[in-house]
């Protein structure tokens, strides 16, 4: 039964983010602050899972093989390559140091 209060819990506070939102006033919406915020705020929220996923397992800081694979995907953004060749290069590196024992 616990189960479906948190479940109810969870629609009811979903539903009141969103209302939430719909009540806010458009002007404060448009003020350049807000505007500049809300275009950065999705880069650093996708970068630090990006880096949670990637350095931690549990409450512990690693460096394996995923890190290999952000280093080579990095190298690839920054040769502007395309955003399938980024990946295959993350897969194949990350893939390779597995290989190697790491």
């Amino acid at each position: 039964m616990n189960v479906w209060i948190a479940i109810a819990a969870t629609a009811v506070g979903c539903y009141l983010v969103k209302l939430l939102g719909l009540l806010v006033p458009a002007g404060a919406l448009e003020r350049p602050l807000v505007r500049r915020l809300a275009a950065l705020l999705p880069v650093a929220l996708l970068a630090a899972l990006t880096a949670q996923q990637t350095f931690s397992s549990g409450q512990h800081l690693v460096l394996d093989a995923r890190g290999a694979g952000l280093a080579a995907a990095a190298v690839a953004l920054m040769l502007r390559a395309p955003f399938l060749v980024i990946v295959a290069a993350a897969v194949l590196v990350t893939a390779a140091v597995r290989a190697m024992g790491g």
